[in-house]
């Protein structure tokens, strides 16, 4: 699929069973939704039976990147250059608790992508570069130019795999409660409490040089 066009093309597995009118494949939208966070989950089948790995990630164009250990079990899968390892990566924001009168509406307000393909180690020492740069920046936007690039021993102990955005498909959630309309008197309150991300004041290290003031790429967080 070339990346100038403008939405993912849908399929089995990215065409939900219910809810479709909340599925989105537009690029913009899918794009936004991973951009804003940096906790992924990568799914994979590990001896026969599903294991699920929180893990942080970096996207640069129509590609994620997860780095992990070199022993790393679903790195060293992915390190094969055929077939690669087979996964379903998914990135979640949830943006309020949608308190319905019954039990059985109550819901949420989220942002979700799921991303189904398969992976394969990076090998090639620029993109890993590239790839290990945009994992700090997915984080905090503007750390890897203020930070130390890692060693050549740190590398040669880090893997990067690498995942297309090729089939792709976003879901989202947005308003009040559905509630029946028999259920519209009932004496409870409904509604929406907003969900948002904080950052604190930051602290610095115990061991932090006089004079070092907190850059604004962080005050800005």
């Amino acid at each position: 699929m070339s990346a100038t066009t403008a939405a993912y093309e849908p399929t089995g597995r990215t065409l939900p069973s219910r809810a479709r009118e909340r599925a989105r494949y537009d690029r913009e939208t899918v794009h936004s939704i991973l951009d804003q966070a940096y906790l992924c989950h990568l799914g994979f089948v590990r001896d026969g039976a599903p294991v699920v790995l929180p893990t942080l990630y970096g996207r640069v164009g129509e590609t994620l990147y997860v780095h992990g250990s070199t022993g790393s079990r679903p790195l060293l899968a992915a390190g094969k250059a055929d077939p690669g390892l087979p996964v379903c990566l998914t990135v979640t924001h949830v943006d309020g608790l949608v308190l319905a009168r019954s039990a059985f509406h109550h819901s949420m307000n989220y942002r979700s992508v799921v991303v189904h393909g398969t992976a394969h180690q990076v090998t090639d020492a620029e993109e890993r570069r590239i790839a290990l740069d945009a994992l700090v920046d997915q984080v905090v936007p503007g750390r890897s130019a203020d930070s130390r690039p890692a060693n050549a021993r740190e590398l040669a102990a880090t893997a990067v795999i690498r995942l297309d955005l090729n089939e792709v498909s976003a879901k989202v959630r947005t308003g009040g409660p559905n509630d029946d309309p028999e259920d519209l008197g009932l004496p409870h309150w409904s509604g929406v409490v907003p969900v948002a991300p904080a950052y604190g004041t930051p602290v610095p290290a115990a061991d932090l040089a006089p004079g070092i003031a907190v850059p604004d790429y962080i005050s800005a967080l």
